[in-house]
């Protein structure tokens, strides 16, 4: 399939890259396609290509939002809401606020009444968003390899053929998925993010994932 990632920072290179790896043709979109980090990218994978956020929205069978959760809605407007109608996107983002941390814990801009997910569905309604990526850092996102097995991935979707797509694409990058069901789970599973950033921002472990443990 063709990816396009919105979104060039390390979630959207790590994740580009990834689906090279599993024979996927990538498009990684950026603002800036003269920024050295992306030129550096391009030479590391040669078979990827690099354009604007449009030409990823555009060219991308699979579409991945992996952008600060701040800019989500510009980064859909430049890529041009027509070109995610019907796709199934990835919805790697949280809503992190623009404030430092409390003792390591993030501020959201969002409540638990309403996630960033479910503001980003109203703006592409057509799309068929399911939520992934959001709760590990990029450094384990492919092929994680843990003493204790492989680690837990939480999505959720209104599409249930979107999300049996997003599970398999997890399957192939070494994850195990649990299912949580409707577009409102994005409100506890954009959480688990501030859970996992705790230890980095208070002791500067960042490679680490969770795992679901069942009787």
């Amino acid at each position: 399939m063709k990816i396009g990632i919105i979104g060039s920072g390390v979630v959207g290179q790590t994740l580009g890259s990834a689906f090279l790896k599993e024979g996927h043709g990538v498009v990684l979109g950026t603002r800036d396609t003269g920024k050295e980090e992306i030129k550096k990218w391009e030479k590391e994978n040669p078979r990827g290509e690099v354009g604007s956020f449009a030409d990823a929205a555009r060219s991308g069978e699979i579409l991945v939002l992996a952008v600060g959760g701040s800019v989500t809605e510009e980064a859909i407007r430049l890529s041009g809401t027509e070109h995610f109608s019907g796709k199934v996107v990835i919805d790697a983002t949280n809503p992190i606020a623009a404030a430092p941390p409390v003792n390591g814990v993030l501020r959201y801009f969002t409540n638990l009444d309403e996630s960033l997910m479910e503001r980003t569905q109203r703006l592409v309604p057509g799309a068929r968003l399911v939520k992934a990526f959001n709760s590990v850092g990029n450094a384990v996102m492919y092929k994680p390899g843990f003493p204790g097995g492989k680690p837990t991935m939480f999505i959720c979707g209104n599409d249930e053929s979107a999300r049996k797509i997003v599970t398999d694409i997890l399957t192939d990058f070494g994850w195990e998925t649990e299912d949580m069901g409707l577009i409102e789970a994005a409100r506890a599973i954009e959480p688990l993010c501030m859970l996992w950033c705790i230890p980095g921002l208070a002791r500067h472990q960042w490679t680490h994932a969770f795992k679901l443990l069942k009787a």
